[in-house]
Protein backbone atom coordinates (compact mmCIF):
# COMPACT_ATOMS: atom_id res chain seq x y z
CA UNK A 1 0.00 0.00 0.00
CA UNK A 2 1.11 3.68 -0.85
CA UNK A 3 1.61 6.10 1.26
CA UNK A 4 -2.15 7.75 0.30
CA UNK A 5 -3.58 4.22 1.03
CA UNK A 6 -2.10 4.37 4.46
CA UNK A 7 -3.40 7.77 5.19
CA UNK A 8 -6.62 6.87 4.38
CA UNK A 9 -6.28 3.96 6.73
CA UNK A 10 -5.27 6.14 9.19
CA UNK A 11 -7.87 8.73 8.96
CA UNK A 12 -10.41 5.56 8.90
CA UNK A 13 -8.97 4.41 12.43
CA UNK A 14 -9.44 7.99 13.86
CA UNK A 15 -13.21 7.74 13.32
CA UNK A 16 -13.88 4.36 13.99
CA UNK A 17 -11.21 4.18 17.25
CA UNK A 18 -10.92 7.47 18.12
CA UNK A 19 -14.16 9.16 17.62
CA UNK A 20 -12.86 12.44 16.36
CA UNK A 21 -15.14 14.77 14.54
CA UNK A 22 -15.56 15.44 10.82
CA UNK A 23 -13.81 18.82 11.33
CA UNK A 24 -10.84 17.80 13.17
CA UNK A 25 -10.90 14.63 10.27
CA UNK A 26 -10.94 17.26 7.27
CA UNK A 27 -7.79 18.85 9.03
CA UNK A 28 -5.84 15.63 9.81
CA UNK A 29 -6.90 14.69 5.86
CA UNK A 30 -5.51 18.40 4.81
CA UNK A 31 -2.25 18.13 6.67
CA UNK A 32 -1.42 14.18 6.07
CA UNK A 33 -2.32 14.93 1.84
CA UNK A 34 0.22 17.89 1.90
CA UNK A 35 2.75 15.71 2.73
CA UNK A 36 1.77 12.94 0.19
CA UNK A 37 1.36 15.55 -2.61
CA UNK A 38 5.06 16.29 -1.64
CA UNK A 39 6.43 13.55 -1.39
CA UNK A 40 5.14 12.04 -4.66
CA UNK A 41 2.49 10.17 -6.22
CA UNK A 42 2.66 6.73 -5.30
CA UNK A 43 5.45 6.70 -3.32
CA UNK A 44 6.22 4.44 0.08
CA UNK A 45 5.37 5.60 3.74
CA UNK A 46 8.36 3.99 4.65
CA UNK A 47 10.50 6.25 1.57
CA UNK A 48 9.44 9.43 3.60
CA UNK A 49 12.43 11.25 5.39
CA UNK A 50 13.03 13.40 7.92
CA UNK A 51 13.84 15.41 5.05
CA UNK A 52 10.63 15.45 3.11
CA UNK A 53 8.91 16.70 6.19
CA UNK A 54 11.25 19.52 7.59
CA UNK A 55 10.82 20.68 3.54
CA UNK A 56 6.49 20.44 3.69
CA UNK A 57 7.28 22.73 6.94
CA UNK A 58 9.58 25.36 5.38
CA UNK A 59 7.13 25.30 2.38
CA UNK A 60 4.28 25.86 4.17
CA UNK A 61 5.68 28.47 5.85
CA UNK A 62 6.71 30.05 2.41
CA UNK A 63 3.04 29.98 1.45
CA UNK A 64 2.23 31.57 4.76
CA UNK A 65 1.46 29.20 7.55
CA UNK A 66 2.22 30.35 10.92
CA UNK A 67 4.02 28.68 13.69
CA UNK A 68 0.19 27.43 15.06
CA UNK A 69 -0.50 25.90 12.06
CA UNK A 70 2.97 24.70 11.10
CA UNK A 71 2.66 23.33 14.70
CA UNK A 72 -0.69 21.28 14.00
CA UNK A 73 0.13 19.97 11.13
CA UNK A 74 3.70 18.70 12.58
CA UNK A 75 1.25 17.06 15.17
CA UNK A 76 -0.69 15.18 12.30
CA UNK A 77 2.22 13.89 11.13
CA UNK A 78 3.95 12.31 14.39
CA UNK A 79 0.66 10.76 15.19
CA UNK A 80 0.62 9.32 11.75
CA UNK A 81 4.01 7.83 11.62
CA UNK A 82 3.39 6.09 15.26
CA UNK A 83 0.10 4.42 14.25
CA UNK A 84 2.43 3.53 10.97
CA UNK A 85 5.14 2.13 13.48
CA UNK A 86 2.58 0.10 15.48
CA UNK A 87 1.18 -1.30 12.44
CA UNK A 88 5.02 -2.10 11.64
CA UNK A 89 4.50 -0.17 8.30
CA UNK A 90 7.82 1.81 9.17
CA UNK A 91 11.03 0.91 11.71
CA UNK A 92 11.29 4.06 13.36
CA UNK A 93 9.24 7.81 13.32
CA UNK A 94 10.99 10.81 10.62
CA UNK A 95 9.41 13.36 13.06
CA UNK A 96 11.82 12.48 16.02
CA UNK A 97 14.29 15.04 15.10
CA UNK A 98 12.23 17.59 14.33
CA UNK A 99 11.64 20.72 16.90
CA UNK A 100 8.16 21.44 17.12
CA UNK A 101 7.85 25.41 16.50
CA UNK A 102 7.59 28.20 19.79
CA UNK A 103 4.15 28.76 20.23
CA UNK A 104 3.68 32.03 22.33
CA UNK A 105 1.05 31.62 24.72
CA UNK A 106 -1.90 33.07 23.28
CA UNK A 107 -4.89 34.30 25.42
CA UNK A 108 -8.32 33.75 24.34
CA UNK A 109 -10.19 36.76 23.33
CA UNK A 110 -13.35 37.47 25.80
CA UNK A 111 -16.37 39.60 25.18
CA UNK A 112 -17.27 42.20 28.16
CA UNK A 113 -20.42 41.34 30.17
CA UNK A 114 -22.73 44.16 28.63
CA UNK A 115 -21.52 43.22 24.86
CA UNK A 116 -22.67 39.83 25.68
CA UNK A 117 -25.57 40.41 27.12
CA UNK A 118 -26.67 42.74 23.96
CA UNK A 119 -25.69 40.26 22.16
CA UNK A 120 -28.10 37.63 23.58
CA UNK A 121 -31.12 39.84 24.33
CA UNK A 122 -31.17 41.33 20.76
CA UNK A 123 -33.74 39.33 19.53
CA UNK A 124 -37.27 39.56 19.01
CA UNK A 125 -39.02 37.44 21.32
CA UNK A 126 -42.04 38.12 19.64
CA UNK A 127 -40.99 35.95 16.61
CA UNK A 128 -40.74 32.30 16.22
CA UNK A 129 -37.13 32.76 14.99
CA UNK A 130 -36.19 35.60 17.29
CA UNK A 131 -37.90 33.29 20.22
CA UNK A 132 -35.10 29.96 19.04
CA UNK A 133 -32.51 32.63 17.98
CA UNK A 134 -32.63 33.93 21.68
CA UNK A 135 -32.83 30.23 22.85
CA UNK A 136 -29.38 29.44 21.17
CA UNK A 137 -27.54 32.65 22.13
CA UNK A 138 -28.93 31.91 25.84
CA UNK A 139 -28.08 28.55 25.88
CA UNK A 140 -24.56 28.71 24.17
CA UNK A 141 -23.48 31.25 26.97
CA UNK A 142 -25.01 29.77 29.96
CA UNK A 143 -23.13 26.55 29.10
CA UNK A 144 -20.04 27.38 27.06
CA UNK A 145 -20.73 24.71 24.38
CA UNK A 146 -18.65 24.29 21.49
CA UNK A 147 -21.00 25.69 18.12
CA UNK A 148 -20.98 21.73 16.58
CA UNK A 149 -21.83 20.55 20.29
CA UNK A 150 -24.88 23.77 20.23
CA UNK A 151 -26.23 22.53 16.94
CA UNK A 152 -25.81 18.57 17.48
CA UNK A 153 -27.93 18.87 20.66
CA UNK A 154 -30.82 16.37 20.36
CA UNK A 155 -34.04 16.56 22.38
CA UNK A 156 -33.15 13.74 24.65
CA UNK A 157 -30.07 15.66 25.91
CA UNK A 158 -31.75 18.57 27.80
CA UNK A 159 -33.06 17.69 30.75
CA UNK A 160 -35.36 20.43 31.95
CA UNK A 161 -36.25 18.81 35.54
CA UNK A 162 -32.77 18.91 36.73
CA UNK A 163 -31.32 21.97 34.71
CA UNK A 164 -28.66 20.49 32.61
CA UNK A 165 -27.46 19.68 29.32
CA UNK A 166 -26.34 16.59 28.39
CA UNK A 167 -23.03 17.83 25.42
CA UNK A 168 -21.23 15.47 23.18
CA UNK A 169 -17.86 17.02 23.33
CA UNK A 170 -14.41 16.02 21.34
CA UNK A 171 -13.62 12.77 20.86
CA UNK A 172 -17.20 11.36 21.63
CA UNK A 173 -16.53 12.15 25.75
CA UNK A 174 -20.53 13.55 26.68
CA UNK A 175 -20.64 15.95 29.94
CA UNK A 176 -23.55 17.10 32.14
CA UNK A 177 -23.37 21.06 32.06
CA UNK A 178 -25.70 22.96 34.26
CA UNK A 179 -28.01 25.30 32.16
CA UNK A 180 -29.44 28.83 33.73
CA UNK A 181 -33.08 29.51 34.55
CA UNK A 182 -33.39 32.29 31.93
CA UNK A 183 -31.92 30.25 29.22
CA UNK A 184 -33.84 27.26 30.41
CA UNK A 185 -37.03 29.12 30.24
CA UNK A 186 -36.43 30.49 26.52
CA UNK A 187 -35.78 27.00 25.82
CA UNK A 188 -39.21 26.03 27.01
CA UNK A 189 -40.46 28.56 25.37
CA UNK A 190 -39.04 27.40 22.34
CA UNK A 191 -39.95 24.01 22.74
CA UNK A 192 -43.47 24.87 23.07
CA UNK A 193 -44.43 27.54 21.09
CA UNK A 194 -41.87 27.37 17.93
CA UNK A 195 -40.23 23.90 17.20
CA UNK A 196 -43.78 21.73 17.07
CA UNK A 197 -44.49 23.75 14.01
CA UNK A 198 -40.99 23.52 12.00
CA UNK A 199 -40.91 19.75 13.31
CA UNK A 200 -43.95 19.23 10.85
CA UNK A 201 -42.26 21.48 8.34
CA UNK A 202 -39.28 20.49 8.06
CA UNK A 203 -39.66 16.57 9.28
CA UNK A 204 -36.99 16.58 12.07
CA UNK A 205 -37.83 14.92 15.13
CA UNK A 206 -34.49 14.53 16.96
CA UNK A 207 -32.78 17.88 16.80
CA UNK A 208 -32.99 20.19 19.79
CA UNK A 209 -32.95 23.67 17.67
CA UNK A 210 -34.57 23.54 14.18
CA UNK A 211 -34.94 25.92 10.90
CA UNK A 212 -38.13 25.70 8.67
CA UNK A 213 -35.77 23.67 6.44
CA UNK A 214 -34.08 21.12 9.07
CA UNK A 215 -31.83 21.33 12.04
CA UNK A 216 -29.87 24.64 12.32
CA UNK A 217 -26.10 24.03 11.12
CA UNK A 218 -22.99 25.75 11.97
CA UNK A 219 -22.42 28.18 9.13
CA UNK A 220 -26.29 29.38 9.69
CA UNK A 221 -25.48 29.35 13.75
CA UNK A 222 -21.97 31.64 12.71
CA UNK A 223 -23.92 34.05 10.13
CA UNK A 224 -27.15 34.74 12.93
CA UNK A 225 -24.65 35.41 15.72
CA UNK A 226 -22.23 37.79 14.07
CA UNK A 227 -25.77 39.53 12.32
CA UNK A 228 -27.01 40.04 16.15
CA UNK A 229 -23.52 41.73 17.06
CA UNK A 230 -23.88 43.92 14.75
CA UNK A 231 -27.66 44.79 15.72
CA UNK A 232 -26.62 45.17 18.86
CA UNK A 233 -23.73 47.75 18.04
CA UNK A 234 -21.04 45.44 19.26
CA UNK A 235 -17.85 46.84 16.94
CA UNK A 236 -15.35 43.80 18.20
CA UNK A 237 -15.29 40.36 16.04
CA UNK A 238 -17.66 38.00 17.73
CA UNK A 239 -17.67 34.60 16.99
CA UNK A 240 -19.51 31.04 18.71
CA UNK A 241 -16.10 30.74 20.30
CA UNK A 242 -15.54 33.81 21.24
CA UNK A 243 -19.01 33.37 23.55
CA UNK A 244 -16.90 30.46 24.80
CA UNK A 245 -14.38 31.99 26.17
CA UNK A 246 -16.78 34.78 27.64
CA UNK A 247 -17.98 32.43 29.50
CA UNK A 248 -15.11 30.78 30.97
CA UNK A 249 -13.90 34.08 31.87
CA UNK A 250 -17.02 35.56 33.33
CA UNK A 251 -17.04 32.31 35.52
CA UNK A 252 -13.71 32.90 36.86
CA UNK A 253 -14.06 36.60 37.67
CA UNK A 254 -17.24 35.72 39.44
CA UNK A 255 -14.64 32.82 41.78
CA UNK A 256 -15.90 29.87 40.29
CA UNK A 257 -13.10 26.96 40.83
CA UNK A 258 -10.73 26.10 37.86
CA UNK A 259 -11.82 22.84 38.16
CA UNK A 260 -15.42 23.37 38.15
CA UNK A 261 -15.16 25.36 34.76
CA UNK A 262 -12.53 22.72 33.63
CA UNK A 263 -15.67 20.06 34.11
CA UNK A 264 -18.37 22.50 32.15
CA UNK A 265 -16.14 23.45 29.41
CA UNK A 266 -14.78 19.61 28.58
CA UNK A 267 -11.21 20.28 28.55
CA UNK A 268 -9.32 16.90 29.04
CA UNK A 269 -6.19 19.20 30.65
CA UNK A 270 -6.48 21.43 33.44
CA UNK A 271 -3.81 23.37 31.43
CA UNK A 272 -6.09 24.58 29.17
CA UNK A 273 -8.38 25.76 31.26
CA UNK A 274 -5.89 27.88 33.14
CA UNK A 275 -4.90 30.48 30.53
CA UNK A 276 -8.79 32.08 31.04
CA UNK A 277 -6.68 32.44 34.70
CA UNK A 278 -4.67 35.20 33.43
CA UNK A 279 -7.64 37.09 31.86
CA UNK A 280 -9.12 37.22 35.54
CA UNK A 281 -6.34 38.00 37.22
CA UNK A 282 -6.06 40.84 34.69
CA UNK A 283 -9.51 41.54 36.20
CA UNK A 284 -8.71 41.33 40.01
CA UNK A 285 -5.79 43.71 39.23
CA UNK A 286 -7.92 46.68 37.32
CA UNK A 287 -10.05 46.53 40.39
CA UNK A 288 -7.08 46.73 42.83
CA UNK A 289 -5.79 49.64 41.07
CA UNK A 290 -9.65 51.70 41.08
CA UNK A 291 -10.53 50.61 44.24
CA UNK A 292 -7.07 51.06 46.85
CA UNK A 293 -6.18 54.35 48.27
CA UNK A 294 -2.08 53.38 47.56
CA UNK A 295 -2.75 51.58 44.48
Amino acid sequence: MDLSGWIDTYLDHLRVERGLSKNTLEAYALDLNQLAARVGEGARAEAVTEGDIAELLVWNTRRGYGARSSARQLSAVRGFFKFLMREKVVASDPCALIERPRLGRRLPKALGLEDVLRIVDKPDLSTARGLRDAAMLHLLYACGLRVTELCTLKLGDLDRQRGVVSVHGKGGKRRLVPVGEIALGLVDRYLEHVRPQWERASGSSRALFLTPRGPMTRQGFWKLIKRYARAAGVTLPVSPHKMRHSFATHLLQGGAALRAVQAMLGHADLGTTEIYTRIAQDHVRAAYKRSHPRA
